[in-house]
Order: structure tokens, then sequence, then C-alpha cells
């Protein structure tokens, strides 16, 4: 039996009990949550880690309409969204809008391409049911990017190329209130227990897109093997990362979390 996982953004227990129900009659098992809105405590984190351990074929997000709008709840689904991706690629993601979505910025952006759907369409319940059971499409990427940690460890990013080698990392961050605390190289996957930086330079400022960055950089090679990690404090409305180089036009990835 397929299982979708439903995150519910409001305590409204009469509406999940009725999409469950609906969707139990279409023969998928449903299991969730009700979202936290504490991303500095991470606790997007364990509903991730609840989605994962239930192996579950779908997530499923029942929008509401002002709970979509706080940008604190548009940061714990965007970091959700690309750690979700890190762990299961190209895994269904769909929207579930009991009103009509806007129609510019909907979604946050990491999870621009989950589908939105019409609880009022009478097609929703057999969208979901064709999700859960084809397989997902991989979607190349460019790089990879994980956020890792937990409400004692901390927030920390993971960057690193899918194939290739960049000779060395920046990273930057802006508004909400964020600040870089550390940053280190080692295995992908998993945090490092110690670090040895090159040429580690901190509290760089990069103007992009009418945007202040402060950013930190090292010169250590990261390959498909290793990872750059950075701890950030706070909720950065965006990212900024690019392999280091020496001219100052270098082209940088820029992702906005809100």
């Amino acid at each position: 039996m397929k299982t979708v996982w439903i995150t519910a953004l409001k305590e409204d227990q009469p509406r999940v009990a009725a999409v469950t129900a609906v969707l139990k009659r279409y023969g998928l098992q449903c299991k969730g949550h009700f979202w936290v809105d504490q991303p500095d405590k991470m606790a997007w984190r364990v509903a991730l880690e609840a989605l994962l351990e239930a192996k579950a074929d779908v997530w499923l997000v029942l929008v509401d309409a002002d709970e979509i709008k706080k940008s604190s709840v548009r940061y714990g689904l965007s970091l959700m969204a690309s750690a979700l991706r890190s762990a299961r690629g190209g895994f269904p993601m769909l929207t579930l809008w009991n009103s009509p979505p806007p129609e510019q910025a909907a979604l946050p952006p990491l999870m621009a391409q989950a589908e939105l759907l019409l609880e009022s369409g009478a097609s929703w319940p057999a969208k979901i049911v064709a999700k859960a059971n084809v397989p997902p499409k991989a979607t190349p990427a460019e790089f990879r990017l994980d956020v890792l940690g937990n409400e004692r460890l901390g927030q920390w990013f993971e960057i690193g190329p899918v194939a290739g080698a960049w000779s060395g990392v920046v990273f930057g961050v802006t508004g909400g209130g964020a600040e870089i605390q550390f940053q280190a190289v080692g295995p992908k996957a998993m945090l490092p227990e110690k670090t040895t930086l090159e040429f580690a330079q901190e509290g760089m400022k990069l103007e992009v897109a009418g945007n202040e960055y402060t950013a930190w950089a090292v010169r250590n090679q990261v390959d498909g093997n290793t990872s750059y990690f950075v701890k950030v404090k706070g909720c950065p409305d965006s990212i900024l990362f690019m392999p280091y180089a020496e001219e100052t036009d270098a082209e940088a990835t820029l992702l906005r979390l809100v």
C-alpha cells in the first residue's frame, strides 16, 4: 500500500480527517503531522525524519492561505523540500488548497515545482494516486544542497558539486537577521568532527541583485565525495554560493528561501 505523508500547516482536525478519509477510499495509507512553526529549533527536520522513516511515497501539504504567507513557515518548507530532495531525489510533492492560490509566489521558491491542487475540484484524489504510483523522474542538478543539524547542533547547510570539483567555496546570507557562525569541509552527508581549512575568509560583503550578502569562503577542494558545511544562525531570506574563483565576476547561485 502506498503511503501519503500529510503536512497540515494549520491544526484543522476536521479537514485532515476529511482528506484522509477520501485518500483511504482510493487505497492510500495516510500518515503525517501538524506543522510546527519553529525553524530556529529545526522543527521541520523532525517532520522530515518521520516522513523518511514512514517510507512515504508522496508528500502532501494541506495549505492554509494565512499560514503560507508567513516567512518563517515558507522558510521551513523550503528547507524541508531541499533536504527531502537531497535524500530521495525527485520525490513527489503536492499542495492541496482550500482556497484559490495567488497567481504569484504561491509557494516558497524551493517548493515551486510542487503541484497545486484545489480541494474544491474533483480530480485531486486521482492526481495524488497517480503521483504515488508513478516512479518519480530524476531531475538533473548542478549542485548538491542539504540542510543538516538539530536544535542542539544548530542549522548547517551542506553544499557541493554533483560532478567534478570546486577549488573552494564562497557562501553568503542576507536578510532575516541571519549570520554565519562556522564553516568546515569533510565527507559528504555527515557533519565533520574536525576540519582543516585552507585560506579561510570571513565577513566579506558581496552586492548581488540589489542585496548585500555577508559571505565566508575557503580554498579547500570540494568534489562529489566531499562537502562544504556552514553553520547559520537565523533564517536568511536568501543564500548565495559559488565555487571559489579569483575573478570578481564569478557566477554565483542565488536561492531565495522565503
